[in-house]
């Protein structure tokens, strides 16, 4: 009974980080999902990986698009966009990301995505900032 105990739990070790692993690397495709969204234009589809709780403020895509346009320029058009460190509590994901904007500024967002009843991964905010040292 006890080796089965420490077999469950060593194999629970092993499949959280790897749980956890899924759970960045699905929050990752959103996010670039949404700013390719972004880059082209699409306030549907870039409206679409937003959170209920995002959408209930921003009823229809046209007003999301303008609110990423006047406060998160930086989004809407960079040149780079890369990942950081990312964290997983309770399904939730805060995502690191490195971004330099259309003029050659340095930024860091920092993600968060919430899950969804039907399993996937959507950004419930973006708190965006210059980087450090910039």
């Amino acid at each position: 009974m006890r080796a089965a105990i420490l077999t469950m739990a060593f194999l629970a070790c092993l499949v959280l980080p790897l749980r956890a692993a899924d759970d960045i690397a699905t929050a990752q495709a959103t996010i670039r999902s949404q700013a390719e969204a972004l880059g082209r234009d699409d306030g549907a589809t870039a409206y679409s990986y937003a959170a209920p709780g995002i959408q209930q403020i921003f009823q229809q895509p046209d007003m999301f698009m303008a609110m990423v346009r006047q406060n998160y320029t930086p989004v809407y058009r960079h040149r780079r966009f890369e990942f950081g460190e990312a964290r997983v509590a309770d399904g939730k994901v805060a995502q690191k990301v490195h971004i330099t904007d259309a003029e050659g500024e340095l930024w860091e967002a920092l993600y968060t995505l919430e899950p969804q009843p039907d399993g996937s991964l959507k950004i419930a905010g973006c708190v965006l900032a210059k980087a450090t040292g910039a």
